[in-house]
């Protein structure tokens, strides 16, 4: 059964200034949801959730990625790059993350911004009107820690009990101001090895 969607949100906040000083440039924060009848409402405890993924899941990242791009202007300009999906109460966990723990759904942002490291994600149970949080990192760049931001909303009537709130979300630019270093320094003043950070 092709997945229910009652509802899109699409989201941009521009920062212009922080810590009382203007941003040399702007940093612009893209949210995109979409609101879906979850698929296995109702029907007690499903052991294959594999179907319905399968159906949903490339539908959810197509529409999502595109509203992004849309948004933000091309692919090339997103640096920072995350997922969510948050189960109404009465669902699963495992129902949030099915959406958006699959390559059908992320490859699709993946590709349309060319990147290189994992989308950062939540996947959480809320009532309708729940923070709603998408952690960002830099799409090619794990250990740069001025795109690590976290988009922070949230959707007055959803999730109802029975749907799903799948989201992405997309940075230009990172923390105006930032100034922690990178994960990077830190291996090289911890005397470790930058390639091999677990020392593994």
């Amino acid at each position: 059964m092709p997945i229910q969607i009652r509802k899109t949100l699409l989201q941009v906040e521009s920062t212009l200034i922080e810590g009382s000083k203007l941003a040399p440039q702007p940093l612009k924060l893209f949210s995109a949801f979409a609101v879906v009848k979850n698929p296995w409402a109702g029907r007690g405890f499903v052991e294959d959730l594999k179907p319905e993924i399968h159906a949903a899941a490339p539908v959810l990242g197509a529409l999502l990625t595109k509203m992004i791009i849309d948004a933000v202007g091309s692919g090339d300009a997103v640096e920072g790059y995350g997922k969510v999906a948050v189960v109404g109460l009465d669902g699963e966990i495992e129902h949030a993350s099915g959406l958006i723990h699959t390559l059908r759904f992320g490859n699709h942002y993946r590709s349309a911004v060319g990147a290189k490291s994992y989308l950062a994600f939540t996947n959480t149970r809320g009532p309708a009107n729940c923070p709603i949080m998408i952690p960002l990192m830099d799409k090619n760049d794990e250990g740069r820690r001025s795109h690590y931001l976290t988009i922070q909303t949230a959707i007055p009537d959803a999730p109802a009990a029975d749907e799903i709130v799948v989201g992405l979300g997309a940075s230009v630019g990172g923390r105006p101001h930032h100034r922690i270093g990178d994960r990077y320094q830190d291996l090289r003043d911890l005397g470790q090895d930058v390639a091999n950070p677990a020392g593994v």
